[in-house]
């Protein structure tokens, strides 16, 4: 069987190139760490431009672009995971540039001053570079800086879940930042002041438009640094789209097809050079076959096929549009296995094509006859005039009628996708009868588990169904938070039943005995929205649960329990992970019972973090109690030096004591650290004593 996906050739800079990347990372990490004059910093910048004559004999400039994990140079996108130029290209996109340009004839001086420009933390500075206005950008003779600038992600949810599921977070983030990313570079010109833009450049109709990012690529001139950018991005995007799921996967690849459909055929031969590297190109390709839409994956391979002598013949390519309309034409499972069959054949294809057209003319023209049918597949007359189960049901609305007609196109329809385009339809029905009855017929659990289900979600439709439905649902959607493997779907179901409040609990308490920590961590997250903790919730369980996430849920319920509220903070503040500890001493502030002080003591003199100890310091002041009065004295001891006595070094803990002891004025020991204070020449300690502005 042929592999769908055959592995292609992984290219790699060239020693000159990756010399050149090397240098210029460790030059800039070392502006970055000595400061200006050190005798280290002229020698780096002679490195770096001595490794950079070698590279512009055989030519005049040389373009970096610069991805989020990734830098293009001469169309190869290196390594995301090679841990220098990781570094530089993060440190490069945290500044928003999109691409450096460096030019033949640069010196050592001029070097030198660049890279302690670009050696700077953007988050030190009051605008990363990129964001800085045109006049405000350093540039100099031959060494260029182009800005890549995006305020706001547009295909994110606002709510993102699953704090412990990093990984799933930055997938979901990485597909916007992408999209965004190349919206900007679209939009970014070679010449400052010069670039071809669209009439608001900064509005969410544009960071949305394919056409108008397709626009703007196919207006600009085309050159090495802008084209380095722009293949940058798309070289990550098909990468993504090859293995990425979800609402964002989905969003991205819609929007990536309708601008690869929107450029016109020279843009696309410019793009698709890619620096002459065919390895690289046919990497895009096979990336591109698996994400892209059919059509815009067909149209990227006859683009290719022209434009760098691989042949494709017409009648293959008009198999291939056949094949991919077929693909779109046909509906649930027969349209999930015709996208299949047809992406492992372009897989295959794009895998063994080296040839020239190898089919004699006899066999062309089979395939030209082929091609030219109407349909694929033969139907008899009955199938092929029979009406579209969408057509009856949008008939059915128009008389608000019923029958059996009806209620088989609406099954034809029961998959989860295109069972959201049948309830869009009733709920724009004006008649009452139609919806009576389809809401007899369809409105089931069993109908709501197929929604629940699916990945990924459809929120709006399942939205529709339980409105509907109400509270009894609460059990499938249950089901389906607990299997899901999307965390995205899990927050959303976590929200959904939150809402029906305490009404669901003996559910909710029946699943909490399950052994996926994810589960009853979500669990009790539904609980944490209630106002009261329901009837037989045995909370004390799972704030001694093996898991820190579970038993962070589980402390958020417990607080809402005056009765329980010592045995939850001493469990709290005792706990090994300091995200329980935290909160528990911030709770604390509020009020802390007596028994719980001695803790709090122990916390305030060996805590792991200056945080955590300034946080128990500070629950400590509030206390009448004597045991904590004392303490307080305690974590200030008093030094003698020359016969005199002074305080510990200044520290967050050391002020916060200080602090709490002016409470104390009547105690001779903390009257003695007052004064003290008082003389102090640092003025930090000066006001937290009381003196001083």
């Amino acid at each position: 069987m042929t592999d769908p996906h055959p592995p292609a050739e992984q290219k790699t800079l060239s020693r000159d190139l990756a010399d050149f990347l090397i240098e210029f990372s460790i030059a800039i990490n070392k502006y970055a760490m000595y400061p200006g004059g050190h005798p280290s910093l002229l020698p780096s910048a002679e490195r770096v431009v001595k490794s950079l004559q070698s590279l512009m004999v055989e030519r005049g400039t040389l373009s970096l672009g610069v991805a989020r994990q990734q830098l293009i140079i001469e169309g190869v996108a290196t390594n995301p995971k090679n841990p220098v130029l990781g570094v530089l290209a993060g440190r490069l996109h945290r500044h928003e540039l999109g691409a450096i340009t460096f030019q033949r004839g640069l010196d050592p001086l001029e070097m030198q001053d660049a890279l302690a420009v670009i050696a700077q933390e953007a988050d030190h500075m009051e605008q990363p570079l990129g964001a800085q206005s045109i006049d405000e950008l350093p540039q100099w003779a031959n060494i260029k800086l182009y800005p890549l600038n995006y305020q706001r992600l547009d295909i994110l949810d606002d709510e993102e879940a699953e704090d412990a599921d990093g990984d799933g977070k930055a997938a979901r983030t990485r597909a916007a930042q992408l999209w965004v990313g190349l919206a900007r570079a679209a939009v970014a010109g070679e010449e400052r002041g010069q670039a071809p833009q669209p009439e608001t450049p900064e509005s969410d109709e544009f960071d949305q438009d394919p056409d108008a990012i397709a626009k703007a690529i196919g207006d600009h001139g085309g050159s090495t640094a802008y084209d380095q950018v722009i293949v940058g991005y798309m070289l990550q995007i098909a990468d993504e789209l090859r293995g990425g799921g979800g609402r964002e996967a989905l969003e991205l690849k819609r929007r990536m097809s309708k601008m690869m459909s929107s450029l016109d055929t020279a843009t696309v031969d410019r793009l698709l050079e890619m620096g002459g590297d065919r390895v690289q190109r046919r990497k895009f390709l096979l990336d591109a076959s698996q994400g892209l839409a059919l059509d815009a994956v067909v149209d990227l391979i006859d683009a290719a096929g022209k434009t760098h002598e691989q042949t494709i013949s017409h009648s293959m390519l008009r198999m291939l549009h056949k094949m991919a309309q077929h693909s779109q034409s046909a509906h649930g499972a027969q349209r999930a296995l015709a996208e299949e069959n047809a992406r492992a054949q372009i897989a295959s294809l794009i895998g063994d094509w080296t040839l020239e057209d190898p089919n004699p003319d006899a066999y062309r023209m089979a395939l030209e006859r082929m091609a030219a049918q109407e349909s694929l597949i033969r139907v008899s007359p009955e199938q092929q005039y029979r009406p579209e189960p969408k057509r009856i049901i949008q008939m059915a609305i128009e008389v608000d009628e019923t029958g059996e007609p009806l209620w088989e196109a609406i099954r034809q329809l029961s998959d989860a996708i295109e069972f959201a385009w049948v309830l869009n339809a009733i709920r724009q029905a004006k008649g009452t009868k139609i919806v009576h009855e389809f809401w007899e017929q369809f409105g089931t659990t069993e109908q709501l588990r197929v929604i629940a289900s699916a990945e990924p979600l459809d929120t709006e439709a399942l939205e529709t169904m339980v409105a509907k439905m109400g509270p009894k649902v609460a059990p499938v959607l249950l089901d389906a938070m607990a299997d899901s493997e999307s965390s995205q779907t899990r927050h959303f179901l976590v929200g959904r039943l939150a809402k029906f409040g305490p009404m669901i609990s003996t559910e909710i308490i029946g699943r909490l005995g399950d052994e996926r920590w994810f589960v009853v961590r979500n669990l009790l997250c539904i609980m944490s929205d209630w106002s009261e903790i329901p009837e037989g919730f045995e909370g004390r369980t799972y704030l001694n649960h093996p898991d820190a996430r579970v038993r962070r849920e589980a402390l958020k319920v417990m607080l809402k329990d005056p009765a329980e509220r010592e045995y939850t903070l001493t469990q709290a503040i005792s706990d090994e992970d300091q995200t329980m500890v935290r909160a528990g001493l911030g709770t604390a502030l509020d009020g802390c019972p007596d028994r719980v002080i001695p803790i709090v003591i122990t916390k305030a003199t060996s805590a792991p973090t200056g945080e955590l100890r300034t946080l128990a310091i500070k629950v400590l002041a509030g206390s009448q109690l004597l045991m904590a009065r004392k303490a307080l004295v305690d974590i200030v001891p008093l030094r003698k030096k020359f016969f005199r006595l002074k305080l510990p070094p200044k520290s967050p803990e050391l002020l916060a004591a200080i602090g709490a002891l002016r409470e104390m004025s009547d105690d001779p020991r903390a009257k003695r650290i007052l004064d003290l204070a008082h003389k102090s020449k640092d003025p930090d300690i000066t006001r937290a004593a009381g003196g001083g502005s």
